[in-house]
């Protein structure tokens, strides 16, 4: 599971042009595997909803894998972000708590609009 998010998207998307747009690519998937836990938990598939979770855990869990922790605090308060959406991702697996994984994607949006913007000023 640990490279589970990367080498998929790697493998989609052959020519991804940077980093930083592998990680943009990454929190907009978690956005779309949530959307498809929702719709299983609203549906009743618990099946579907374990399969999409873990696939929204496996990107968190690769997004900690790629922390530089010699950038300072940033990574360090990236470790918690994320290990705290694995944790509210595993509850709402367990609860089929759909309140839970929107609370997680309200995170992800607006790391991913803070992101966007930082990758523009850099660019």
């Amino acid at each position: 599971m640990n490279n589970l998010a990367y080498n998929t998207y790697a493998q989609n998307n052959i020519g991804i042009e940077s980093p930083q747009k592998l990680i943009e690519m990454l929190y907009e998937g978690t956005l779309r595997f949530n959307m498809q836990a929702i719709r299983s938990i609203n549906n009743g598939d618990i099946e579907k909803r374990t399969y999409w979770i873990n696939r929204s855990m496996a990107i968190f869990i690769e997004l900690i894998q790629t922390l530089d922790f010699s950038h300072g605090d940033i990574s360090h308060y990236l470790n918690g972000l994320y290990n705290y959406q694995i944790k509210l991702l595993m509850e709402a697996n367990i609860e089929d708590n759909t309140e839970k994984i929107e609370e997680v994607n309200s995170v992800i949006k607006g790391l991913l609009e803070a992101w966007r913007e930082t990758t523009k000023i850099a660019e």
